[in-house]
């Protein structure tokens, strides 16, 4: 492999991830909260943003599995996150906006309720705009 095919290749790893970031105003609506109690499923920690889900029993008893967005690792980590501070089995009650487009089951989480009470904040930009 020469030079210029090296440097390519870091470019392009460096790149792709970035295409997958967004930032919250592309996606999510101020003006659409949300605040939900559920189980959660499972938690995905990885960039470049983490994501829970939680299954939420609706007023028609249907359970449908939400899937909500927090911020980058290092952002939750000064949040008070950690990677068990959810699991599977544990009951949440989460604050957040839903996106723009109307998706259903979505959002972005701007506080999550832990078991115990202990309340962390989502860690994404959200959070910063409203002063949180």
């Amino acid at each position: 492999m020469n030079l210029r095919s090296s440097i390519l290749l870091a470019a392009l790893a460096v790149a792709l991830p970035l295409t997958a970031h967004h930032s919250f105003e592309a996606e999510y609506d101020f003006n659409k909260t949300m605040t939900l109690t559920g189980t959660v499923t499972k938690m995905e920690w990885m960039n470049p943003h983490a994501h829970f889900y939680v299954d939420v029993k609706g007023a028609d008893g249907k359970v449908v599995n939400w899937n909500l967005e927090l911020g980058a690792l290092p952002v939750l980590i000064k949040q008070g996150w950690r990677k068990d501070s959810l699991k599977p089995g544990d009951t949440v009650t989460v604050e957040g906006y839903l996106p723009k487009d109307g998706t259903k089951s979505m959002g972005n989480a701007r506080r999550v309720t832990l078991p115990g009470g202990k309340q962390v904040f989502g860690g994404t930009s959200a959070n910063v705009a409203d002063g949180k």
